[in-house]
């Protein structure tokens, strides 16, 4: 048996876009012959796509754009995820999260997610109904078991039991020939290697072929990897698809490779570069922007972002600006210059020494008797943001902003400032990350300056300034950081891991303080396995200090 798997990036929300991108991955998957083609969760509506759904005419168009597809599918049935109706007169959350069946023009069959996730960046129940049994599809004499993503992940790999049911040994226990997922599983850092890890599983346990279809694409702060893939009754990964792209592929059961398919693109910072450059693409591009635009300071986070977006963009669509203050570096700006022609991204200068000299002495009347501190600091990183929004005003472009999750965690980032922005690309990433992804970047030729590179991080705010005048060693600060807001240990549990008491509190007062910037901050893209944002649900006031 031959089945497609159209591996499709979508929009949420867009049933007529969404609709066509179904039909001509499905068509590319009969042209290689398939006999059945399947596509990932919600593949149609978009996932995930929370409130939109109580919207009066959200489900309505959703069902009507399942019945045009229905029209177009023919005699190779095609089984396709959306948004259903709880049906009236039954109790419960108002909708489904279901898939279809279409062949020779009908809805032939449905089936409806049984474990509805509440946890982390989920939020199902809040929607939908789950279903109530777990039945096979019959077709072509073969039986069918659909699940939809949370119906086949093992409580060995959620860590913890969460569900009284077990979708996948209820089909099992009917009988069935083949198993089907459609997934929309969200990235981070390891999770790929999760899912092969736990579909080989799935399927030796099941004695049945696994076909994993998972969707690819950046959605806000949610970014999908793909890597759709096929595991075999004997616990192999037979096929495993790209990542971060659209692919149709039709696999033939009856001859599938031997020996273990290898992870396309195995090295961590590859996966990140192609992560954070995918949701870049889709954040712009979906939202109805062209071009970008960025401050650059010749310091590591905003070279990055600069490199990230000239490969998700093209470079001709990436403005930078560099406005040097009276503490700027001759360096950092030189290294600003020289990244931009290397990118051949646009980058022009803008001092900001008179207007900050100006707003200065319009403040010296308020200011009177006071000594000049993080105030006159931060009026340089708001005069930045100033400039930058009026370019981002004046030209469409959206403004990205360049801070790393270290500083996001301890709000050593100025409001209004440099955290300006619509999207907040490695916002999700550790400091020590950003070094890292760097010097891969660089593996072949200079392209981050390693003068940036190599020099001591600076906000260049102050005369002399580093870093370190306020912060610990990145290399401390991120692997506290990773213990409290990742596996959320209190103090004493940090403390017990080596590290310094008094340190350990005031990083834990640092992050529990700056809930209230976080929570103005840009949308950032998710790459971790807790990022800060939709993810993470903390109070701004609380007296929590355990």
């Amino acid at each position: 048996m031959k089945v497609g798997i159209a591996q499709i990036n979508g929009v949420i929300g867009d049933f007529p876009g969404n609709a066509k991108r179904l039909l001509q991955a499905y068509r590319e998957c009969l042209e290689q012959g398939a006999e059945l083609v399947i596509t990932p969760e919600l593949s149609l509506a978009g996932y995930p796509p929370r409130d939109l759904v109580f919207k009066s005419q959200f489900v309505p168009k959703c069902l009507q754009a399942l019945d045009y597809l229905a029209g177009e599918v023919k005699e190779v049935p095609l089984l396709v995820g959306y948004v259903d109706l709880n049906e009236a007169g039954r109790p419960g959350k108002p909708f489904r999260n279901a898939a279809a069946f279409l062949h020779r023009g009908e809805i032939v069959a449905k089936v409806w997610k049984t474990l509805l996730p509440t946890y982390d960046v989920f939020d199902e129940r809040r929607y939908f109904e789950p279903g109530e049994k777990c039945e096979p599809i019959v077709w072509n004499g073969l039986r069918l078991g659909v699940t939809i993503c949370e119906d086949i992940w093992t409580e060995e790999y959620l860590h913890r039991p969460l569900y009284e049911r077990d979708p996948v040994q209820e089909l099992c226990s009917q009988g069935i020939d083949l198993l089907l997922n459609l997934s929309a599983s969200p990235f981070h850092l390891g999770k790929p290697e999760i899912r092969r890890e736990m579909m080989a599983a799935v399927a030796k346990d099941a004695a049945v072929p696994v076909i994993y279809a998972n969707a690819v694409g950046g959605q806000d702060q949610l970014l999908f990897d793909g890597h759709s893939l096929v595991a075999t009754p004997d616990g192999r990964i037979a096929i495993q698809m790209p990542g971060f792209s659209e692919q149709s592929l039709t696999v033939d059961l009856d001859a599938l490779p031997q020996g273990e398919a290898p992870l396309p693109q195995p090295v961590a910072a590859g996966q990140l570069f192609d992560a954070l450059v995918l949701g870049l693409r889709d954040y712009v591009k979906k939202c109805g922007f062209r071009s970008v635009c960025l401050g650059l300071s010749g310091g590591i986070d905003s070279a990055l972002t600069a490199v990230l977006a000239a490969e998700a963009l093209g470079p001709e669509n990436v403005h930078g600006l560099t406005m040097p203050s009276p503490f700027s570096s001759g360096g950092s700006v030189d290294d600003s210059v020289a990244l931009a022609k290397t990118l051949g991204i646009r980058c022009e200068t803008v001092p900001i020494a008179d207007t900050f000299a100006s707003v200065k002495a319009s403040m010296a009347p308020l200011f009177e008797g006071t000594k000049e501190d993080v105030t006159e600091e931060n009026m340089q990183a708001r005069i930045r943001g100033l400039y930058l929004m009026s370019l981002s005003n004046k030209f469409g472009h959206l403004l990205l902003t360049t801070g790393n999750k270290s500083e996001l965690a301890v709000g050593y980032c100025t409001i209004y400032g440099d955290m300006c922005g619509g999207l907040a690309v490695i916002s999700d990433l550790p400091k020590i990350r950003v070094y890292e992804l760097s010097r891969w970047i660089n593996r072949h030729r200079e392209i981050i300056p390693w003068s940036t590179i190599d020099k001591p991080p600076s906000a260049e705010l102050r005369p002399d300034q580093k870093d370190q005048d306020t912060l610990p060693p990145y290399d401390i600060l991120d692997g506290i950081l990773e213990l409290y807001v990742e596996r959320h240990l209190s103090a004493d549990e940090i403390v017990a891991h080596g590290y310094e008491e008094n340190l350990v509190r005031w990083v834990q007062r640092r992050v529990d303080l700056n809930e209230w910037k976080r929570q103005q901050a840009a949308p950032g893209l998710r790459v971790t396995s807790k990022a800060f944002g939709m993810g993470r649900r903390m109070p701004i006031v609380q007296g929590f200090t355990g």
